[in-house]
């Protein structure tokens, strides 16, 4: 097919950082590099031609007009008019496909004439709200890609925006998104609560469309995943010397939803690693220091687990070695990204951005490409060797344990840890009872741990919430002889501690 040509509007300076991102994002993108040539007023020389007609120009060429609005109308000519709403106007009297993108604001925050150009392009196109980079690059990867699917350029989706033809929203764990729902509204201001109809949230997230789901929200939310995607689980192995030599140790194969695989993965890590505490003697909170930065361990993971080719019958594998820990999952570095580029600065170009999104508003990652950077700093501060990238038919991480741990055949724990940490921490720990982790500190009664969770109902609290947690050992009772005390307060045990440590 011939090149399409998309005009990033508007010229507005509340979006320099925004249309650079796009520009960055469609230009390296491994799908879109092949389909799409990108303008934006940035690239234009220094000429003396009218800036305005130069613009008009470059609408009347493109073949997608993506308009940004926001906040504000901009400079207006001698006739009133902004720049951006010429080139609306100019895009719409040339017949060209329009794509527009608004700020999450409020039209009370709005300028009058902003509203009113709205208001103009609702009678043309559909609009797509965004508070962030991405979810603006989420919403322009969904429409885009739609783009393509409708004028048959493409056949067949990107993997996670794909709809599967076998499954349907039954397949989806409600109480997962509930879940996920009420820790992205925590943590990142998520605009909708675990009351929320669960459509709602699936729609705005782009994982459901007409009752077909995405291969994205079975990844996320399924009851099952692997019923539909046997590779998408993590091998877990632990050797005691420096190759793949059998027998081996401990052995795991964790299966499950991305954000559990995360969370099984990180705990067999670090539940396989020299490890020491602190003492209670200094207060409730104690200490855990890991051999290996629990962030480095922690990002590696993601990494290897949002970013794989799903496509591929290989599953991730993470391996401890003698000497390193060595993640490996199959697939590649995005369109013009190489190694040395990953280790310095730059933009954030997710393998599969409609998985991304809700780690990221769940805390589980963050934006702006800083993960590989936090794993080199993390590795540095803690005295290590620089932790190693290779892509060959794969991708590779490689984190180097400390020379004094060489000598050891097996992890050695200090005094101070008791011996209930074990690679199976994390696998049955419910999205509930993780709340309640994340919520409880120091000692708190029943009322002040079902008061932080939002929690109305008492004896759901106690059945799916506390109990649990006390069966697991995660929490203990200070009065535990005692158990129907007025002054019964909970606190994490030494387990629960690693645990909070992990998830966070």
């Amino acid at each position: 097919m011939q090149r399409k040509k998309i005009f990033i509007s508007s010229v507005q300076s509340e979006f320099a950082a925004e249309r650079q991102m796009l520009c960055d994002y469609l230009t390296t993108d491994a799908l879109f590099g092949k389909f799409f040539d990108v303008f934006v007023f940035e690239q234009l020389p220094a000429m003396n031609n009218d800036a305005k007609k130069v613009y008009l120009d470059e609408v009347k060429q493109c073949d997608i007009y993506l308009g940004l609005f926001g906040k504000n109308y901009g400079y207006e000519d001698k006739d009133g008019i902004s720049p951006t709403e010429r080139e609306f106007d100019c895009a719409t009297e040339n017949h060209k496909i329009k794509l527009i993108f608004l700020t999450n604001h409020t039209s009370e925050d709005r300028e009058p004439k902003e509203n009113q150009l709205i208001k103009k392009a609702e009678q043309f196109v559909i609009r797509k709200k965004f508070s962030n980079d991405l979810e603006l690059k989420t919403a322009v990867y969904n429409s885009l890609v739609r783009f393509l699917e409708e004028n048959e350029y493409i056949r067949t989706t990107p993997f996670d925006a794909t709809f599967n033809r076998y499954a349907t929203i039954e397949d989806l764990d409600e109480e997962k998104i509930r879940s996920f729902v009420y820790t992205a509204h925590r943590k990142r201001a998520f605009p909708f609560t675990k009351d929320t109809e669960i459509e709602t949230v699936l729609t705005h997230l782009n994982l459901i469309e007409n009752q077909k789901v995405t291969n994205a929200a079975i990844l996320l939310f399924g009851k099952n995943p692997q019923k539909f995607f046997i590779a998408s689980e993590v091998r877990c192995a632990h050797f005691h010397g420096y190759d793949k030599v059998k027998p081996i140790p401990n052995y795991q194969v964790y299966k499950g939803d991305v954000f559990q695989l995360i969370t099984q993965a990180v705990s067999f890590v670090l539940s396989n690693i020299t490890v020491s505490t602190g003492a209670r003697d200094r207060g409730v909170e104690v200490d855990v220091n890991y051999e290996f930065p629990v962030r480095a361990v922690i990002e590696t993971i993601v990494n290897a687990v949002c970013h794989r080719d799903y496509t591929s019958n290989a599953s991730v594998q993470i391996m401890l070695f003698k000497d390193r820990l060595e993640v490996w999952n199959p697939g590649h570095l995005p369109f013009g990204m190489t190694v040395a580029k990953l280790k310095q600065k730059h933009n954030s170009i997710p393998v599969n951005p409609l998985i991304a999104e809700p780690l990221y508003l769940a805390g589980t990652i963050e934006r702006m490409g800083t993960g590989t950077g936090e794993i080199i700093n993390e590795c540095k501060q803690a005295g290590l060797k620089a932790p190693e990238f290779v892509e060959e038919e794969n991708f590779t991480t490689t984190l180097w344990r400390n020379v004094s741990v060489e000598d050891t055949d097996t992890p050695q724990v200090t005094p101070q840890v008791t011996p209930q940490v074990t690679p199976q921490v994390t696998p049955q720990v419910t999205p509930q009872v993780e709340e309640l982790i994340d919520v409880l500190t120091g000692e708190m009664n029943r009322q002040e741990i079902q008061s932080a969770l939002n929690l109305l109902d008492r004896e759901n609290f106690r059945l799916n919430y506390l109990k649990l947690a006390l069966e697991q050992g995660i929490i203990e009772m200070t009065h535990p002889d005692k158990p129907n005390s007025r002054l019964q307060k909970y606190r994490l045990t030494q387990k629960g501690i690693v645990l909070k440590n992990t998830l966070k």
